[in-house]
């Protein structure tokens, strides 16, 4: 342990006044508390949770593991055990896929990914433009690109083709190579994920000299309004983020600035 942290600063008692407890003190210690706390919240995610967990993939490294094809809103690629594919029926509210939505997608690398269907097949694109799920292993065909563009995706497959349903009779097809309506499509997950908001206070936006001004005109008072500043080496604050002491040391170098006559 350290010299300064086996010292104890306390704060200045003029001869004749009562010694009280600190509820700044004690303000500004809970409200680290509350900062800390902020940082860790988990985003609630609406769309996620009308699909019963299920949330929309927004990178080709987050389509890995259970996954479902969504085109429209709440209907998913359903597999049939003739190797052939369809739309399934639209979903309530809070509802997730069945279990013949449900594939397992495979990384081929960070742009490619493959998806095996129910039935233990890979989906391929056959050269008259039909998806089927009848192959054993994966190759060129077996492969598929998420495409990203204006917070949309449509999956392009080894031809150069859109992977799309049929309006006729809702079989799934990879006939254009150009994205319309019908080439739009969600993969949806239901991997666990971590979203934490970055509630960084705003305090602590800018080097460490600018952190201490911010939090002493939050915190301290002055009746002569003139701001105090601890003429300490900023090194001292570098050392204590690093040990994870930042708001503590702040808070004592914040204390041998105060004075009773001249702070409230």
């Amino acid at each position: 342990m350290s010299d300064y942290d086996s010292v104890r600063i306390k704060k200045l008692v003029l001869k004749g006044e009562k010694h009280k407890k600190s509820k700044k003190r004690k303000k500004e210690k809970e409200h680290k508390h509350d900062e800390t706390a902020k940082r860790s919240k988990t985003v609630t995610d609406e769309d996620a949770i009308q699909h019963a967990g299920w949330w929309t993939a927004t990178t080709a490294a987050s389509i890995v593991g259970s996954v479902a094809i969504e085109f429209g809103e709440r209907c998913y690629l359903k597999a049939l055990d003739n190797g052939l594919f369809t739309l399934g029926a639209p979903h309530n509210p809070g509802e997730g896929p069945d279990p013949e939505e449900i594939f397992t997608a495979f990384p081929i690398n960070d742009r490619k990914v493959s998806f095996k269907s129910g039935y233990g097949k890979y989906l391929k694109i056959e050269k008259d433009g039909m998806v089927t799920g009848r192959s054993e292993a994966v190759g060129s065909m077996e492969q598929w690109e998420p495409v990203f563009e204006d917070n949309q995706m449509a999956l392009l497959s080894e031809t150069g083709h859109f992977m799309s349903i049929d309006p006729e009779d809702d079989a799934c097809v990879a006939l254009h190579k150009k994205v319309g309506p019908l080439e739009i499509c969600r993969v949806r997950t239901n991997a666990a994920r971590d979203v934490v908001v970055d509630e960084q206070p705003k305090e602590e936006k800018g080097d460490l000299g600018e952190v201490e001004k911010n939090y002493v005109k939050k915190f301290q008072k002055f009746q002569d309004k003139k701001m105090r500043i601890s003429k300490n080496d900023v090194k001292e604050l570098e050392e204590a983020k690093a040990q994870g002491l930042l708001h503590e040391t702040l808070l004592d170098r914040r204390s041998k600035m105060k004075a009773d006559r001249y702070c409230k």
